[in-house]
């Protein structure tokens, strides 16, 4: 017993002491007792200084104005503690400057967001900015490239865009007088695919030495680059064909000439290019041979080397015949009440396909659908339109219109003759 009982008190000596150190932190941290911080190298942002400052012909000279201060700030510890230096900014505005010359400017102290009540300053390197004011001075120089490495082997650089191609400085004439010109750094490593980036550029001299750009300011901060990397390759012409039932690609003999051409363009946009289409070409249409001439479309950007501009089609089917009668009718949508007779016995189909095929069908495997539903209240003689279908599945495409004679008059005995059914008529196959 007494051995718990002094593990007891030990445990609530231990659990007094952390709930003491806590209030205490609490306090410390969150109380009124305020701590001072110095932060040290405190940047200046000068704000208006390429809009209103330019617009009246003046700029920020860098020699003699002041960069950067030091602060001392009074706040809690938990404030002072949250406070991140990087984010701690002093601000100046140029607005109000007229004239040239050394001037002090009052500034502003900006806070991290949320913090911007929490401090005091006790104390500061400056508390006015002095700021260099002078006259406004611009030229425009040329932007070069210096290409470093080249593409891969089978690639061609093409011509190089850069934008701006040319740049507007300002500063001091014996800051910008001495500039001939900028220059970007392009770094290919067997590149297989055009280049583009925003890079950094320097300035030169007229003997191309490399000039301090301290005092030069431009407009831009960097310049767009973009070099095109090209591939040359040979692709393939060829035609679309869209095929059909006795009318198939298999079956055809055809030339295009020529059966290639040279292009040059762009590497990533031919990558998986190999062929050219020139056009869709519906083999039902291609009865005998035939030629054509194409204009050959080249693929978006391309430079055709090769200089010739249009291609010749030539095509023909290798074997094909086309004639076929049957006497197979098949009446539809019957007129209710009326009958109706056949005047035409045998009707002659143009068919097409291969030889084989065509000789597989017989005038059976022809039916010859005759659609009277047009007709419901009609008498005596008419031309009606005729559908023929092939109907043991052979490859054996049906072209032409059809029309049959039909003789329709009224059911003497009064027997309904099956409006809508479908009836045959059927002669011998031929």
């Amino acid at each position: 017993m007494q051995s718990n009982m002094s593990k007891r008190k030990a445990l609530y000596i231990v659990l007094s002491l952390v709930v003491a150190m806590a209030i205490w932190v609490y306090v410390d941290i969150s109380g009124d007792r305020n701590i001072k911080k110095t932060f040290t190298n405190v940047p200046v942002e000068f704000l208006d200084e390429d809009t209103v400052l330019a617009e009246r012909g003046l700029m920020l000279l860098e020699d003699g104005t002041t960069t950067s201060i030091d602060l001392t700030l009074s706040g809690s510890r938990w404030n002072i503690a949250r406070l991140d230096p990087n984010e701690l900014r002093v601000q100046v505005s140029l607005a109000d400057i007229t004239t040239t010359g050394s001037q002090l400017i009052k500034y502003t102290i900006r806070y991290p967001d949320g913090l911007s009540s929490s401090f005091t300053t006790s104390d500061a390197s400056a508390y006015m900015i002095r700021v260099n004011i002078g006259e406004l001075n611009t030229r425009t120089v040329d932007v070069k490239a210096e290409i470093v490495g080249s593409v891969a082997e089978g690639y061609t650089a093409g011509e190089l865009l850069l934008s701006p191609a040319q740049l507007e400085i300002r500063g001091q004439p014996e800051d910008i007088d001495p500039v001939s010109y900028a220059k970007v750094t392009i770094n290919l490593d067997n590149a297989e695919s055009t280049f583009t980036g925003m890079l950094d550029y320097q300035f030169y001299d007229a003997n191309d030495q490399l000039l301090d750009s301290t005092g030069i300011h431009a407009t831009v901060d960097q310049v767009q680059a973009t070099l095109p990397v090209n591939v040359t390759k040979e692709l393939k012409l060829v035609v679309d064909f869209i095929e059909s039932p006795g009318a198939r690609a298999s079956n055809l003999n055809y030339t295009i000439e020529p059966e290639t051409i040279t292009v040059c363009g762009d590497a990533e946009k031919l990558r998986d290019v190999d062929s050219i289409t020139l056009t869709s070409f519906d083999l039902t249409k291609l009865s005998s041979a035939t030629l054509y001439n194409y204009t050959i479309p080249l693929p978006e950007g391309c430079e055709n080397l090769s200089g010739v501009t249009t291609a010749t089609f030539r095509a023909s089917f290798k074997d094909r015949t086309s004639a076929l009668t049957t006497s197979n009718f098949s009446l539809r949508n019957l007129p209710e009440g009326k009958d109706v007779s056949m005047l035409t016995e045998k009707l002659t189909v143009t068919v097409f396909g291969t030889s084989e095929d065509v000789a597989s069908l017989t005038g059976s495997d022809l039916e010859v659908i005759v659609d009277l539903a047009d007709f419901g209240s009609a008498a005596g003689g008419y031309t009606v339109p005729a559908t023929v279908r092939v109907k043991n599945g052979a490859d054996v495409g049906v072209s032409g219109t059809y029309q049959v004679r039909v003789t329709i008059q009224d059911n003497a005995s009064g027997e309904d003759t099956g409006s809508g059914e479908e009836s045959g008529e059927e002669g011998p196959a031929q």
